[in-house]
């Protein structure tokens, strides 16, 4: 009885972790870039009352034997980097990436790199191309500060109209980057992923190129969260929850009769 207590409890706390996951996707619907994660669960250790293949007689076997399974655990919650949809803002400066690849920028600690698939970029006053928090992408040069229009190319070249001047002058290519195990890297906040000994050392490239997506100039990328899905996903978490919360109390009631057998 003390058994199923504690195992439907793992189911509890297993469905709570699942609605913490899903709440997230559903508050960064409108993110810009942001990619869903995913729950996945495991059964826990079994206890064997009867081992398969018992022997019952002297001439024959239990077939199954008696394994009682102990509960639940959540043993990964792992991004989902599928494409999602474009959205059209005319904006000069914004960016999607259509298939494989993402950007680098300087890493908010200042060391190293991090990376976004996150497009709407800005130019600061020393004309550098920055994340909205101001974060610098790599490896690029700055734009002019006289530019009265910015052009990026689907390989990711960067052009300048200056005054002038009537022809765009190329300023700078961005780098695309992708990982063996997307999945491993590291969330950090802000749009923003950092490499980690699971998701492997980046492969850098050039868009449109060598199985790297093309960049879409006037365009954003947005959350590839349905809503239906994160809600039918939910309502199933919360019925899961209650399941086991029935559990817990069928297992207390019948306890309860067995203190109370003798009255």
């Amino acid at each position: 009885m003390l058994r199923a207590l504690y195992t439907a409890a793992t189911g509890m706390n297993a469905q709570e972790k699942n609605i913490d996951v899903i709440s997230n996707n559903l508050a960064n619907i409108n993110t810009t870039g942001f990619k869903k994660s995913r729950a996945d669960f495991q059964d826990l250790v079994y206890q064997y009352i009867v081992e398969p293949g018992a022997q019952t007689t002297a001439n024959t076997a239990n077939p199954t034997g008696i394994q009682i399974g102990l509960g639940v655990e959540t043993v990964s919650v792992q991004k989902i980097f599928t494409q999602g949809d474009l959205t059209n803002t005319g904006r000069d400066l914004d960016i999607a990436i259509e298939g494989e690849g993402m950007l680098a920028i300087t890493h908010p600690s200042g060391n190293g790199l991090a990376y976004t698939r996150a497009g709407s970029l800005r130019v600061d006053q020393d004309g550098q191309l920055i994340t909205p928090e101001g974060f610098q992408l790599d490896g690029l040069a700055p734009i002019p500060t006289d530019a009265l229009s910015i052009s990026i190319s689907q390989d990711g070249i960067i052009s300048a109209l200056v005054s002038g001047s009537t022809t765009p002058t190329q300023v700078g290519t961005m780098e695309a980057y992708r990982f063996p195990n997307k999945g491993g890297l590291r969330a950090i906040g802000m749009n923003l992923f950092e490499e980690t000994e699971a998701s492997g050392t980046p492969q850098s490239g050039t868009f449109g190129a060598d199985g790297f997506g093309r960049v879409s100039q006037g365009f954003l990328e947005s959350s590839n969260v349905s809503v239906v899905e994160q809600v039918v996903n939910m309502i199933t978490a919360q019925r899961a929850y209650e399941a086991s919360s029935k559990g817990v109390q069928s297992a207390d009631d019948m306890l309860n009769q067995a203190i109370n057998l003798k009255r």
